[in-house]
């Protein structure tokens, strides 16, 4: 009677560790499918910023041409301020990338 009692425990003892080995790797795979969604809103609200950037560009261009329209004569100097306002909105484009890239492949 006492061999039966002790091969039921070490089956209920044997069950109780599978079963945590089971939750224990249930909790790691969430963790892990929780990591991998905010890794793709972080990296999709980093890629908002590359259509904001296109707009300033637009923005930039067509500041450009009405600034011309009402003056020739300065066509020379605003477009060297076009072209700076360009540079400055396409690097905070690519800034915007390469944070959303960087949140994407690290950890």
């Amino acid at each position: 009677m006492f061999g039966v009692y002790s091969s039921v425990v070490e089956r209920l003892a044997f069950n109780q560790l599978v079963l945590s080995s089971n939750l224990s790797t249930l909790i790691f795979s969430f963790k892990k499918m929780i990591l991998q969604a905010g890794k793709l809103i972080g990296a999709g609200a980093a890629t908002i910023a590359v259509g904001g950037a296109g707009a300033g560009i637009g923005t930039v261009f067509g500041a450009l041409v009405v600034g011309v329209s009402r003056n020739p004569s300065l066509e020379q100097r605003l477009f060297r301020l076009t072209i700076l306002g360009f540079a400055l909105t396409e690097a905070m484009a690519l800034f915007a990338l390469m944070m959303a890239f960087l949140i994407l492949f690290t950890l």
